[in-house]
């Protein structure tokens, strides 16, 4: 039995938690994810340990499984042209960036549409795209604050206590995987000629 999404390219310009949660969702439906990581550097969540496992960091390695990674440097016109060559070939592009990245470097989606008319665009953000916070960022905690998800969290007559895992980013990057994934056979499948 084939995987749903097998055949599917994922371009993935996500970091930390919920962007690589969704499209690891999409790797382990059969996706083959191209993850775009800052040489030298790359996703915060490889700094994020102990945990290791081995000499990486745990965190990252449960996030990223099933991915291949490459190191491009953005604000540089040839790691510009790879992204828009793999963005090209790419069915879904996935990003997660800080609010106002992804216009710097010319890849929201009026510009990810003119390479690729049938690219599937999900940009994973904090409080959206419009509204007086779309410019600000947004960690799990902050947002578990935010919603008063911490008010009903530890114990009486203490302070708010933080849900232990990164709840509210698990559940962006769960839901952001199964609005960006395509109807099952509607991908270039790899026996097909590309457009």
């Amino acid at each position: 039995m084939r995987p749903p999404l097998e055949g599917v390219i994922v371009a993935d310009l996500t970091q930390n938690v919920a962007g690589p949660f969704c499209t690891q969702i999409l790797g382990d439906m059969g996706a083959e994810v191209v993850k775009v990581e800052r040489p030298g550097r790359g996703d915060d969540a490889r700094a994020w340990a102990p945990p290791y496992w081995g000499k990486e960091s745990a965190t990252f390695i449960a996030l990223n499984r099933n991915k291949k990674s490459l190191a491009l440097d953005l604000k540089s016109p040839g790691g510009l042209e790879v992204l828009q060559r793999l963005v090209k070939r790419a069915d879904v592009l996935v990003q997660s960036l800080r609010p106002g990245a992804i216009d710097e470097l010319g890849f929201d989606f009026a510009a990810a549409e003119r390479l690729n008319p049938r690219i599937i665009y999900c940009s994973i953000t904090a409080y959206g795209a419009r509204g007086p916070l779309r410019h600000l960022p947004g960690y799990d905690v902050l947002m578990q604050a935010y919603t008063g998800l911490m008010s009903v969290n530890g114990h009486p007559d203490q302070e708010p206590a933080r849900v232990g895992t990164s709840i509210i980013d698990m559940g962006t990057g769960m839901w952001a995987a199964l609005v960006s994934s395509p109807p099952c056979g509607s991908a270039t499948r790899p026996d097909t000629p590309s457009r």
